[in-house]
């Protein structure tokens, strides 16, 4: 979610350059989890996620009001709906005042050498230092650490299905389960659903092509949820990256790129474990979802879900409410095409 959520919905108009030298292009701008999303006006297809924390103003109190992503010149953005501008400033304000600011970390660090002498001697072990860097981490820095690990997952997947309908329809599914704060759906080489680090969750097109309910795949981020709630999926990916990286996320407060090289091939090749039966039931029931479509969905022949089949907490009556109403699924389906 934004910071406010009575501005999840917004969109407005802008005009966006790629470059100083690239054409001015119309676009359609809108929010995402902490981010900026800009889209093509016809296709909706997004251009660009601006971290919202780092975007910079170029003409304070003027309009159209003109945005970068970072103080190095590149991209811009010109908006000129006031709306829009008014909740850019106050969205970011809120999101600004929440992220670490590694000024006043780099004057602390510089209180001397015992001060990082103290540091090493408490995190020396690699895994206490990592697990330090994930226990701390705000949810902003983790939102945007998630859409890093979203943004190495599409070097191999394609860019995230998006059509206004669709969107729509996602934001609808996320708030029907509860659980995710942002849902996307990857075209290809995901299977099932991965939960990332915010609180993002990227399910496969496999979810939702070729389906008759969207039970699926709403079955597949419970199980997602559910799996990685024993193990933060940050620290999954700071154990992964290593101790340098850690140190690096606490002692200036970002995580380079670099750092996630590969991370993406590493969440294909490995699928959340099954949790057990018994939690995964009551999930389901918590959730008001069958298990039924899920579980056929893991095996047609259903003799290796058979228990989730049986046990399904609403078995031979409908779920308390659909997962989706009949506009909504139709418009999911259609996200990718």
């Amino acid at each position: 979610m934004t910071a406010l959520p009575q501005y999840e919905r917004l969109e407005a108009p802008g005009i966006w350059r790629e470059s100083p030298e690239a054409q001015r292009q119309e676009v359609i701008v809108s929010f995402g989890d902490a981010t900026l999303v800009i889209a093509d006006d016809r296709s909706v297809t997004a251009l660009a996620h601006w971290s919202l924390p780092a975007l910079v103003r170029r003409n304070p109190g003027k309009l159209p009001a003109i945005y970068a992503p970072s103080d190095e010149p590149g991209e811009e953005l010109e908006i000129d709906d006031e709306t829009m501008v008014e909740a850019i400033e106050r969205v970011h304000s809120i999101l600004e005042s929440r992220r670490p600011h590694p000024g006043r970390l780099r004057g602390w660090l510089t209180g001397g050498t015992l001060a990082l002498a103290g540091l090493l001697a408490v995190f020396w072990l690699p895994g206490a230092l990592i697990a330090q860097a994930a226990r701390v981490a705000p949810q902003a820095k983790r939102v945007e650490i998630g859409h890093q690990v979203l943004a190495e997952l599409t070097t191999l997947t394609g860019m995230p299905c998006s059509t206004g309908q669709g969107r729509r329809a996602l934001n609808a599914l996320r708030t029907r389960l509860a659980g995710p704060e942002e849902i996307v759906v990857l075209p290809q080489a995901l299977k099932g659903a991965r939960r990332l680090p915010g609180k993002v969750v990227a399910i496969g097109r496999d979810t939702i092509s070729g389906l008759d309910t969207p039970e699926v795949a709403a079955g597949h981020i419970i199980a997602a949820e559910l799996a990685s709630a024993g193990e933060d999926p940050l620290l999954t990916l700071l154990e992964w990256a290593g101790a340098s990286a850690a140190f690096r996320l606490l002692t200036t407060g970002d995580l380079p790129d670099s750092a996630l090289r590969g991370y993406g091939q590493v969440l294909l090749a490995n699928p959340p474990a099954m949790p057990d039966t018994d939690s995964l039931l009551a999930a389901f029931a918590q959730a008001g979802v069958s298990s039924t479509p899920y579980a056929y969905s893991l095996d047609p022949s259903g003799e290796s879900v058979l228990s989730v089949i049986e046990a399904d907490p609403f078995k031979g009556a409908p779920a308390p409410r659909p997962v989706l109403d009949d506009a909504q699924w139709i418009a999911l389906r259609e996200i990718c095409d």
